[in-house]
């Protein structure tokens, strides 16, 4: 058997906010985590859907994106949106 190859292998400190809100049609329950990875982006798991996205000031700008990482309809993905703005 050949020895494995990482790429990398590191352990970071992060620090996780858990949140929970009610939208005006859907829950939202949400695992915010920051590093010092990613370039100041947080990753945002979505615990209900199992999807996540990392997430920076400029991904909400980008048209689509929300709707598409997370699956939501535009209504659903702008309330979503209004609060990662408050975080990110």
């Amino acid at each position: 058997m050949s020895e494995r190859f990482f790429l990398y292998d590191d352990t970071v400190d992060t620090k996780t906010r858990f949140i929970s809100f009610m939208g005006e049609q859907q829950r939202f329950d949400l695992a915010i985590i920051r590093s010092d990875r990613y370039y100041g982006k947080h990753i945002v798991l979505d615990i209900q859907s199992n999807r996540f996205a990392i997430i920076g000031s400029d991904d909400l700008e980008e048209p689509g994106y929300l709707e598409h990482a997370y699956n939501l309809s535009e209504e659903d993905a702008e309330e979503l949106r209004s609060f990662l703005y408050e975080i990110v």
